[in-house]
């Protein structure tokens, strides 16, 4: 019982978050980026960023960053790889101003959680190039794999979960990378291939957030896994439905007149 009880908060909070999170849409955004490889590296170094997207979740609204769009702006499209560290140090940079002026917002993202890849890696990456990033509030902070899990299980979808999500909702992987094929862009120095895959992945992650709050993201979580896993939540569940309340109101009128019979009989004989 003590583990369904842990379940069923963990299903209770993520339900929380999602609502916070769409309490006010304008006021959350969606945060994904792609960089360099981390597995497999012979150099210290931490990987490179190349962009950054962040997606206003009630306008859809975009904001991008990334190398080649510095690299353009600067007449440097051509020599990319010979100025690495001062065009990704400007587009962290720039990023970093955004977050500070939207450090009120509500940040949703997918395993952004520390230094090999989240807001951590960033902060360390823009220190690493000589710049002072800004910190966001963990209590601003929403992961929506994390969510996700809480409220349908561990089980609730095969790997690689982002993926598969995609595939059983029919929604289309046009200009998605998975993580091989940007590193493998990355090499190749293919770096609008992975600005538009970073594009699509907050639009992705926006689409998967609104099925959830509205109820219509398809899972393979059973009905039990998506209600809280416990018999607690099953009460609760059958409390709020409109025909079980109906049904306990009926009983509950049936229970009053058989204990009123006795007194209707003596008032009319």
């Amino acid at each position: 019982m003590g583990k369904q009880r842990d379940l069923h908060r963990r299903w209770k909070r993520a339900g929380k978050q999602l609502e916070e999170l769409f309490d006010s849409p304008e006021h959350t955004v969606v945060v994904h980026y792609s960089c360099e490889s981390f597995y497999d590296r012979e150099n210290p170094r931490s990987p490179r960023v190349t962009s950054i997207a962040v997606r206003n979740l009630d306008s859809g609204q975009t904001t991008s960053f990334s190398i080649h769009l510095v690299a353009e702006q600067r007449g440097l499209l051509d020599s990319i790889a010979d100025h690495y560290d001062a065009l990704e140090g400007e587009m962290l940079t720039a990023f970093f101003e955004n977050m500070r002026i939207r450090s009120h917002c509500k940040w949703m993202h997918w395993n952004m959680r520390d230094a090999n890849y989240g807001f951590e890696a960033l902060e360390n990456r823009l220190r690493a190039l000589g710049g002072r990033p800004t910190t966001l509030d963990e209590r601003n902070r929403y992961d929506l794999s994390r969510i996700l899990v809480s409220m349908f299980g561990n089980a609730y979808i095969g790997h690689p979960r982002l993926e598969k999500l995609m595939a059983l909702n029919h929604i289309t992987a046009r200009d998605f990378l998975n993580g091989q094929q940007e590193a493998d862009a990355f090499v190749a120095q293919e770096f609008v291939k992975l600005h538009q895959s970073t594009l699509r992945k907050v639009d992705v992650l926006a689409n998967l957030a609104e099925r959830a709050h509205n109820g219509s993201l398809k899972t393979h979580a059973t009905w039990w896994q998506r209600h809280g896993r416990s018999v607690a939540a099953a009460a609760e569940w059958a409390k709020e439905h409109w025909l079980f309340s109906g049904i306990g109101a009926l009983l509950g009128l049936g229970a009053a007149v058989y204990k009123a019979l006795p007194w209707l009989r003596a008032l009319f004989s």
